[in-house]
C-alpha cells in the first residue's frame, strides 16, 4: 500500500493539473488524427514506468492483509463514515449541481468539447437536475443522461464517447437506486459506477500516450508542474500513474479506496488551476470517487493472490492499448504500428 502511495505522491504531483484537467476542454485537438504509433509509445521509459507501477501494486497487495493494512482500513472507515451514510444524497446533490451548471453555461451536451446549438438540450439538463430531488424520479434522470449520451454518440462518434463511460455508469447507478434494485447482474450500484469510473480513466490515460502533443501548450504555460522533466517523459509518467490508479479502482477494497482518495485530491487540485469549467466538468467523476473512497463493503471475490495484481495490471494495459488503437484504426483508417 505504501509503495502505491509513494508512486502516487510522486506522479500525481506531476499529474495533478494538466493530466486531470481534460485536455480537450482547453487545447486544440483532432480525434481523427494519426496517434503515436505503438512502436513509439512502447519505449524504454514506458517499460521502466510500467515496471515501477507493477512493483508498487504488488507491494500494496502484500501490505493490505497486514496489521498496517487493517489499521489503514479502520482509519478510512472512521474518516469516511459520515459521508458513507449519505453517499446517495451526495451523488444526487453533485449531479444536480452538474446538470444545472451545464444548463446555465449552455452550448454543450455533457462536457465542454461536446458542443450543441439545440435549445432543448438545456431544458433536458434542467429536467435531469430536477429529477435528482426525489428517489422515485431518479430513473427518469438516468434516462435523460442516456439520451444526452446517445446524442453525443450520434454527433461525435463512438470513439470520442469512449472517453466518457462514467456517464453511463452514473445513469445505471441512479436507475438502480431509484428502482430500489440492489444489483445489476449481481453487481451493486456503487460497483457499476466504480467500474465505469475505472474504464473512463484507463481510456483517458492512453490518450496521454497517443496524443501527448495536445497537452504541450498547457505544460509550456504551467512549466513548474513538470518538475524539470521534459514534456515527453512527463506525459508518459502522467499516463502511467493515471492508468495505475484507475486499475487500482478495480482491485481489492483498501487499494481501490486509497486510489480513489488520491484521485480526488488530484482532480480537486486541477480545479483550482483551471477554474469553473474544470470544476463543473469533473464534478460527476469527483462524486463517484468520493463514493468509492467511502465504500467499506468487501466481497468474497475481492480475495486475490497478491502476485496476480502486476500480471492483471499489465494485461489490462495491453488490452486497453489494443482496443484503443484498433477502435481508432477502424473508425478513422489509421495505422497501428
Amino acid at each position: 500500500m505504501f509503495a502505491t502511495l509513494i508512486e502516487a505522491a510522486l506522479l500525481s504531483t506531476m499529474n495533478a493539473r494538466p493530466a486531470d484537467a481534460h485536455v480537450k476542454w482547453f487545447c486544440a485537438f483532432d480525434v481523427a488524427a494519426q496517434p503515436r504509433t505503438l512502436e513509439n509509445v512502447l519505449c524504454l521509459d514506458f517499460e521502466l514506468l510500467l515496471s515501477l507501477a507493477a512493483f508498487s501494486v504488488l507491494m500494496a497487495c502484500l501490505a493490505e492483509p497486514t496489521a498496517l493494512g487493517h489499521a489503514a482500513t479502520r482509519a478510512f472507515d472512521h474518516v469516511t463514515m459520515p459521508l458513507r451514510l449519505r453517499t446517495e444524497e451526495m451523488i444526487r446533490a453533485i449531479c444536480g449541481f452538474f446538470f444545472i451548471s451545464i444548463g446555465i453555461l449552455g452550448g454543450f451536451l455533457l462536457t465542454p468539447e461536446l458542443k450543441t446549438t439545440a435549445p432543448q438540450v438545456a431544458v433536458l439538463q434542467f429536467a435531469i437536475a430536477a429529477g435528482m430531488l426525489w428517489r422515485q424520479t431518479l430513473p427518469l434522470s438516468a434516462a435523460g443522461i442516456v439520451v444526452l449520451f446517445g446524442i453525443a454518440v450520434s454527433n461525435y462518434g463512438v470513439f470520442h464517447l469512449m472517453d466518457y463511460p462514467i456517464f453511463l455508469g452514473l445513469a445505471a447507478y441512479l436507475a438502480l437506486v431509484g428502482l430500489q434494485k440492489n444489483s445489476l447482474f449481481g453487481v451493486s450500484p456503487i460497483d457499476v459506477l466504480r467500474y465505469a469510473t475505472a474504464l473512463t480513466l484507463m481510456w483517458a490515460s492512453v490518450e496521454k500516450w497517443a496524443y501527448p502533443q495536445w497537452s504541450f501548450p498547457i505544460l509550456i504555460e504551467h512549466s513548474i508542474i513538470t518538475l524539470g522533466f521534459d514534456s515527453e517523459f512527463y506525459m508518459r509518467a502522467a499516463g502511467m500513474v493515471e492508468f495505475t490508479l484507475a486499475f487500482a479502482l478495480l482491485w481489492t477494497p483498501l487499494i481501490r479506496r486509497c486510489s480513489a482518495a488520491i484521485l480526488v485530491v488530484a482532480f480537486i487540485a486541477a480545479c483550482f488551476e483551471f477554474g469553473k469549467i474544470d470544476a463543473v466538468g469533473h464534478s460527476a467523476i469527483i462524486a463517484a470517487l468520493f463514493a468509492i473512497a467511502c465504500d467499506d463493503k468487501a466481497y468474497a471475490r475481492d480475495r486475490r493472490v497478491p502476485w496476480l495484481a502486476p500480471i492483471a495490471l499489465c494485461a489490462s494495459l495491453a488490452a486497453t492499448l489494443l482496443v484503443y488503437y484498433l477502435d481508432h484504426a477502424v473508425s478513422f483508417d489509421t495505422a497501428l504500428l
